[in-house]
């Protein structure tokens, strides 16, 4: 899904994603139109439905803005998102404010709001910064490169500008609900704006639960409810690698669970709350 990086005009409804009436649109998930303000582009529309935006590209501009508007020398160490209703197109504010001050740590709290409707709220913790390198370790298998694994054709499972954003590779011994995978995209999540670091990386995260499905999307509904993410290192924007679990229950419930890694190996982890559901039940 091509775009154009010269159409900065707001489309006639402001529920509606920029381009979606066939009209030309920045390459990026977003255009800032205020200081607190954005509009969604097609880029960003969510995988479920076509006037939605996808969690994963959000969730990196919540934490874009916390570390535009609250730069630290402090890490972060984990964002959760809870989703609290539909994620809509168009028009919508993000309010940052910090709910736990401090010199070693930090807790911030995140909004995504659509007139008086919030749809994300996010809670993210900063820790001061320290030399642990001489007891650095962890019990995570290394991905192979991204160009080690072949080419995965994402759009073919699953509907929408988002994941028509990404460029995808999968090992050849992927099954349903089980598998490693790396994602890349070569758009920035605001038009004009380079990526504060970890929102660059975090922006594809939740790709995850689409990544190895242990049932076909259009019988199962499997959506997430959250994200939950947490870094043992500060991440490299770029190529995300995944090492992918997926488990349904018998009740409805589920979780997606993922190895997070940059090109240098592991950097943390990120679980998904699933609310499953069959289909026409």
């Amino acid at each position: 899904m091509a775009g154009s990086r010269i159409l900065l005009r707001m489309p006639n409804s402001e529920n509606l994603h920029l381009g979606h009436d066939g009209e030309r649109y920045p390459d990026a998930f977003y255009v800032r139109t205020g200081e607190t303000r954005f509009s969604s582009t097609l880029h960003c529309q969510g995988a479920w439905q076509p006037g939605e935006q996808h969690l994963s590209a959000a969730a990196g501009l919540v934490l874009a803005e916390v570390e535009r508007r609250l730069p630290s020398d402090k890490l972060v160490s984990r964002v959760s998102f809870d989703v609290l209703g539909v994620i809509h197109s168009g028009s919508f504010t993000i309010d940052v404010r910090v709910l736990r001050p401090g010199r070693s740590i930090e807790l911030i709290e995140a909004s995504m709001c659509h007139g008086d409707q919030i749809s994300i709220q996010a809670r993210i913790w900063r820790l001061m910064a320290s030399d642990t390198a001489q007891v650095q370790g962890a019990e995570w298998t290394p991905l192979p490169p991204p160009d080690a694994l072949p080419p995965l054709m994402f759009s073919r499972i699953w509907d929408g500008g988002f994941i028509a954003s990404l460029e995808a590779r999968q090992g050849a011994d992927a099954r349903p609900g089980r598998g490693q995978s790396w994602l890349r995209t070569p758009y920035p999540l605001v038009h004009g704006e380079i990526d504060p670091p970890v929102a660059g990386f975090l922006k594809l995260i939740d790709a995850a639960n689409g990544l190895v499905v242990r049932a076909n999307p259009n019988e199962v509904f499997f959506a997430n409810v959250d994200l939950t993410i947490h870094f043992t290192r500060e991440p490299e924007a770029g190529w995300v690698g995944f090492d992918t679990r997926v488990s349904f229950g018998p009740t409805g419930l589920g979780e997606t669970f993922s190895v997070l890694s940059d090109i240098h190996g592991p950097v943390g982890t990120a679980a998904q709350s699933l609310t499953v559901r069959i289909r026409d039940q």
